[in-house]
């Protein structure tokens, strides 16, 4: 018989999201695979504006929706109602360990669902507020979604290759990342709670994770005197470090050290260029880097990229070719890691979360909700999922 899975770290802990989009949804995700009981709180009038995001699937759920909200139980209430509204108010003082929002600003408090009215009926509660542009300052009343924060945040600035137009960072990685941030401080917090009995409210934005991407360049400007400007794949003082075309496709070469391109430049049959005085030290190779790859291009362009990534992993230097999303799927490595799961016979595969805990990957149990598919054992008290 198969091993039964161990208990999650997260289990007997009760998480409401009253959100929608993607940052607050997927911090959730987390949360509940990692073992929470997660109830999603919709609108009942179309529910999460995610519900219409992304490809389509035959039975009419959209790709977005699911990637961010399955591992969740799903009901409406319109906070319109006073009765609803009533209804979650109690719920949530009475029956969360933590309540997650990403609502415009002043509707939580508007319906007297937000952290002071919540925390005041339950001291313990744990409180995630995720803000567009923080709690405070000029913008802190105005909405904001992912690519608005990769364009004020200066991520667009370094992003892309010179001479081009702005380019968005593909994944939504400032709402994925808020989303991170609020369950790092969710998880602290209830830690804090073990030790004093006492919850906390937590603030987190998409503008401040998108600063916080930054970090690398702010220190640069303060270096150098100059922001920082677009690198396409290099990255800024180090290599050869970039995509290179090849015969079939791209492949990163990563060499930015001067072992690595000793070895590099055997590969290529140039063992001569370390004692070039252009490329014989890393910070000398990024000053002269379109001469390198001027002599570099032409040769790795005469052959395939695996016939490239087999003769540099026999000498140890990395690289990887560029893939797509169905190449990324099928290959060994992700198969072997069982990110990728299916939680129904029947239904899509989708990403899983990328950590083990005692060599164990928590699984994906069940897809996202239909609109309102658990209001009749949640608002009845059926409580057999917690």
């Amino acid at each position: 018989m198969a091993e039964p899975e161990p208990e999650k770290p997260l289990a007997n802990t009760r998480v409401v999201e009253i959100g929608t989009s993607v940052a607050a949804p997927y911090a959730a995700w987390i949360l509940g695979t990692l073992g929470a009981d997660v109830i999603k709180v919709e609108r009942p009038d179309g529910g999460d504006d995610a519900r219409q995001w992304g490809n389509m699937f035959p039975d009419g759920t959209a790709s977005t929706f699911h990637y961010l909200n399955s591992q969740k139980r799903g009901i409406t209430v319109d906070l319109k109602d006073e009765a609803q509204c009533q209804w979650l108010q109690e719920f949530c003082a009475t029956e969360a360990d933590v309540v997650i929002q990403n609502l415009r600003p002043g509707h939580v408090d508007r319906y007297a669902v937000g952290a002071a009215d919540l925390t005041k009926v339950n001291p313990r509660l744990v409180y995630c507020n995720l803000w567009s542009f923080g709690n405070s300052g000029p913008m802190q009343q105005r909405p904001g979604y992912d690519p608005l924060m990769q364009a004020l945040s200066g991520i667009m600035s370094v992003t892309g290759e010179v001479g081009r137009p702005p380019v968005r960072v593909g994944p939504s990685m400032i709402d994925m990342g808020t989303g991170m941030w609020c369950v790092i401080g969710i998880l602290a917090a209830l830690n804090r709670r073990e030790q004093t009995d006492e919850g906390c409210v937590i603030d987190a934005s998409l503008y401040e994770t998108a600063l916080g991407w930054m970090a690398n360049a702010v220190p640069t400007l303060q270096a150098t005197g100059k922001s920082p400007g677009r690198q396409g794949t290099t990255a800024r003082g180090m290599a050869p470090y970039q995509a290179y075309e090849c015969a079939d496709g791209y492949l990163i070469v990563a060499a930015p050290n001067d072992r690595l391109f000793e070895r590099l430049s055997g590969v290529l049959g140039h063992p001569e260029w370390p004692q070039d005085p252009r490329f014989e030290t890393n910070q000398n190779r990024w000053e002269n880097l379109a001469e390198l790859n001027a002599l570099m291009e032409p040769i790795l362009r005469s052959q395939p990229r695996e016939i490239w990534r087999e003769r540099l992993d026999e000498v140890g230097v990395p690289s990887a070719p560029v893939r797509d999303t169905s190449e990324m799927m099928g290959d060994a490595q992700t198969r072997a890691l069982g990110i990728i799961q299916r939680p129904e016979a029947e239904g899509p595969e989708l990403m899983g979360m990328p950590l083990s805990f005692d060599g164990v990957r928590p699984a994906l149990t069940r897809y996202a909700p239909k609109l309102g598919e658990h209001d009749h054992e949640i608002k009845n008290k059926d409580e057999g999922n917690k």
